[in-house]
């Protein structure tokens, strides 16, 4: 996945999600198949005739933002709300003090509903563009 810096992500080794399905397709039909829930990242498909599948996340070509309900929170405190973020927003004071777990909740729910950038938008937009500083998926716990 093109999320931080040191992993040697290359946009030219990129399979996108229709050419991969196509080629899985071709050699053993699928069909798709809904979600298990609402924010599931990975697209399912079912082999024809059984009941084995596959799922593909493919957040490289293909943004999934509207549905996105996951967010980390880093050793030091900041929270996340995307893999493909570039700063995230700081609890450590909060979590840290007396603060009641209703207070943290309250904050978060503050936070996520106050969230509008569109991470994974801006970043499949910017795939192929100079390198912009990018969290490693490893500090966030991705």
């Amino acid at each position: 996945m093109d999320v931080g810096n040191c992993n040697g992500w290359n946009s030219k080794k990129v399979v996108s999600k229709e050419e991969m399905i196509k080629l899985i397709h071709e050699q053993m039909p699928l069909e798709p198949i809904d979600p298990n829930y609402f924010g599931e990242v990975a697209s399912r498909y079912r082999y024809k005739g059984i009941d084995e599948e596959i799922g593909v996340i493919s957040s490289v070509t293909e943004s999934f933002y509207s549905s996105c309900t996951r967010a980390r929170l880093s050793v030091d405190g900041q929270l996340y709300l995307c893999l493909f973020a570039t700063k995230g927003f700081d609890l450590r004071e909060l979590l840290r003090s007396e603060a009641s777990d209703i207070q943290i909740r309250d904050r978060i729910i503050e936070i996520w509903k106050g969230w509008y950038d569109r991470y994974s938008d801006a970043r499949l937009l910017q795939t192929n563009q100079p390198k912009r500083k990018k969290i490693e998926m490893s500090y966030i716990g991705g």
